[in-house]
């Protein structure tokens, strides 16, 4: 056996280590490392509760709306509040269009310039992945910019500013849109919808987001040439490199559901998907809790509901190898992200993909992909919904005393903020990110994490010091740490 340590990874929201021990050209186990400590939970203690709308979305610059969207709606269950429908829809907009940037991120940035390097030179697809795809110079990287770009002023309308947008609040938007911003939005929506269609899919969205099994998918893939739009190029490399046998999951799946309308009713549904009983379960939150065994974090009252959570360093702490807790659902490991917000909702694509495959590099990247499908034509949508003459926010008063939850989907997967209010001030917070549960170490039982135990198998070629598998693994999780150690 042999231990292999790869990090810093470049291309990663934050620092990430992982360290390996590699048996006969395979991954035997490993331990994933956050490497900084940031202290959110305990700046926000005695500041006044509403002061946490201003602290959380500095926690990460990518995915700073999510942060808000949680605070104001665990403040919101503090003080027993609702938004009007033009408040819940402008949440909806402002944290739609950031997980949307955050996708395609994710795959023009982050997951796709991996397949331009020189270990994939002899392939067939490899001269296309290199023009389109290699890091800041592919040409479809850059169009992805100046289109991400663009699909950011979306926020810059609705909320002033991103990142750190202020405007979210517990009792809706504290912005209102005119008659002319909403046209001008709906414009930068269709253009983001027609960068979408030309380069990425080279189809219509409701052609991507219709389909409904792998068959299906391989008869598109089928009807013009393999690299015809950018998911045409990925299908036809992942298949031929089997990334639908690469970095299973753990056969659990949670989804906090997203998107909830004016009715209630959520675009994207909240449960957990069972793989192992093929159906969907409701999820309870009371059953959360978070083991700092192996964080270098206090953890003598073992594992606690974030209601109950202590984030308190200690550093000296033997057996600790990272900053970050081992959330758990009733004791078990779970992933989230695209792919399980798709599993529970019953997407029919990617339920047929899991059902062959499971959770693998390939359905995760491609639950990603058909978001964007199917979320922009909602866009367009809740922007129609609008009621100009109606209001954006509605004002309720914050008890001295009070405990609230705000749940939310960040691209990544599951957030929750757990807040309580104790004489007007913050007593308690604490964050789970999408990232500390699928990034989470080992647990008391000594169970690893979704990551830990997705790399095991992955293969280690001879002098390899970041093994291209290991990439691929730990990207198709798109990790973001500094959420994760907030």
């Amino acid at each position: 056996m042999s231990r292999l340590i790869v990090g810093p990874f470049n291309r990663v929201e934050g620092d990430l280590e992982v360290r390996l021990e590699v048996t006969d050209g395979r991954v035997e186990s490993a331990h994933v490392n956050a490497t900084m400590y940031r202290g959110f939970e305990q700046i926000l203690q005695q500041k006044p509760a509403h002061d946490a709308l201003v602290y959380v979305p500095r926690i990460c610059g990518i995915c700073s709306v999510s942060q808000s969207v949680a605070a104001a709606r665990a403040l919101a269950d503090a003080m027993d509040a609702a938004p009007p429908p033009n408040g819940q829809l402008v949440t909806n907009l402002m944290l739609a269009t950031e997980n949307l940037a955050d996708h395609l991120t994710h795959f023009y940035l982050f997951f796709m310039p991996d397949f331009a390097r020189a270990y994939y030179a002899q392939q067939a697809w490899h001269g296309a992945v290199v023009e389109r795809f290699t890091a800041m110079q592919g040409r479809h990287a850059r169009l992805a910019l100046a289109a991400r770009q663009r699909w950011f002023m979306l926020l810059g309308t609705l909320g002033g500013k991103w990142p750190h947008t202020q405007s979210i609040q517990p009792g809706g938007s504290s912005r209102a849109v005119d008659a002319s911003e909403r046209l001008r939005l709906l414009a930068l929506v269709r253009e983001f919808r027609a960068f979408l269609e030309q380069t990425l899919f080279g189809a219509p969205l409701e052609a991507i987001g219709g389909l409904d099994s792998e068959a299906a998918l391989r008869a598109w893939h089928a009807t013009a040439a393999p690299d015809k739009g950018d998911l045409r190029l990925f299908l036809t490399l992942a298949w031929q490199q089997q990334l639908d046998r690469m970095g299973p999951g753990p056969g659990l799946y949670m989804s906090n559901g997203s998107y909830p309308d004016v009715d209630g009713k959520t675009l994207f549904a909240r449960g957990l998907w069972n793989a192992s009983a093929d159906a969907v379960q409701p999820l309870d939150p009371a059953a959360i809790s978070e083991d700092a065994t192996h964080a270098w974090l206090f953890d003598a009252s073992g594992a606690l509901h974030p209601a109950k959570g202590v984030t308190l360093p200690d550093i000296d702490k033997l057996d600790a190898y990272t900053w970050n807790k081992a959330p758990r659902l009733g004791g078990r490991v779970l992933e989230t992200g695209a792919l399980a917000r798709q599993l529970v909702h019953g997407h029919p694509l990617i339920r047929d993909a899991a059902q062959r495959c499971g959770g693998t590099v390939y359905t995760r990247v491609l639950a990603r992909l058909l978001e964007l499908a199917l979320v922009v034509p909602a866009m367009e949508q809740w922007l129609k919904d609008l009621r100009l003459d109606q209001p954006w926010f509605a004002d309720a008063p914050l008890p001295l005393d009070a405990d609230g939850v705000g749940l939310t989907e960040a691209a990544r997967g599951s957030l929750g903020h757990w807040v309580s209010i104790r004489n007007g001030k913050i007593a308690n917070y604490q964050i789970i990110a999408p990232t500390s549960w699928n990034f989470s170490p080992r647990d008391a039982s000594g169970v690893p994490g979704a990551l830990e135990a997705a790399l095991v198998g992955a293969q280690v070629q001879e002098g390899e010091e970041t093994p291209v598998a290991v990439q691929h693994i730990v990207r198709s999780f798109d990790p973001c740490m500094v959420c994760t150690v907030h």
